[in-house]
């Protein structure tokens, strides 16, 4: 909205076009082909928090998912897509073709017009194994779509510590590290002894049978012996890129 402020002073855009845009900025309808609205896009969530709306696009259809990212690409703001299965990913992927598409993330990123370069500190991802780069790669993409420098370690698991110690120096430089792990969940205790940065830790559901899922990863977070470390959901890369975000642009406003 400053900026569009801002064009209509310098003369770059008309009051008519400038009230064009602020008519969609609250809120939009998608339609199916009878009319029907099934979602709102919520064009205002980048003022209120400090990143846009995400499609999630686990039980959509892929038609539904390209309407609701092309209502967002409408607009300039780019968007980024989570969750999509291979039918939806092919469908953005050839409805936009400057996205990025990451298999392993199930994610699609087009970036807006008016994005920023990535400004240090950033995010670093460290998952405890190569099964856990789904979930990692998820929240790799969202933080870097975020508009965060992304520096990734994986397959760095308590199996072979080793791998982690002789990258250690890299933990220094984050701003925020997020820590993905599964089996009996123990990494982001050991990242806890070794950076000051804010870690988010996430359990994984990648295990045998008495990980239960990832429930064993989770509590195993939850009642960490290094302390201050946040625990998100069950696999929820995303959230954790989220939590990196508020954190970040948090620390931004107070420097």
């Amino acid at each position: 909205m400053l900026r569009l402020l801002e064009a209509v002073a310098a003369g770059e855009s008309t009051p008519g076009a400038a009230l064009d845009r602020l008519a969609w900025l609250p809120f939009e309808d998608v339609h199916d082909g009878n009319g029907q609205a099934y979602a709102r896009v919520d064009h205002h969530r980048s003022l209120r928090l400090g990143f846009a709306e995400v499609v999630f696009c686990q039980g959509k259809t892929a038609e539904q998912s390209v309407e609701i990212c092309r209502t967002l690409a409408a607009r300039d703001t780019g968007f980024l897509a989570t969750r999509a299965d291979t039918a939806t990913l092919d469908a953005l992927a050839e409805a936009f073709p400057r996205a990025e598409v990451n298999r392993i993330a199930r994610t699609a990123w087009l970036q807006g017009v008016d994005a920023v370069e990535p400004q240090a500190p950033g995010v670093a991802v460290l998952s405890a194994g190569t099964s856990d780069l789904p979930v990692a790669e998820e929240a790799a993409v969202t933080a870097r779509a975020f508009g965060h420098p992304v520096d990734r370690l994986y397959d760095v698991g308590v199996a072979g510590i080793h791998r982690l110690l002789s990258d250690g120096q890299r933990l220094q430089h984050a701003g925020v590290v997020i820590v993905v792990a599964g089996m009996e969940g123990a990494l982001p205790s050991v990242v806890g002894g070794l950076t000051g940065a804010p870690i988010v830790a996430v359990p994984t559901s990648v295990g045998y049978g008495a990980s239960f899922g990832g429930l064993a990863a989770l509590l195993a977070m939850l009642n960490s012996c290094a302390a201050g470390i946040t625990v998100v959901n069950i696999d929820n890369g995303f959230g954790a890129a989220c939590a990196a975000t508020r954190i970040l642009r948090l620390l931004a406003r107070r420097s």
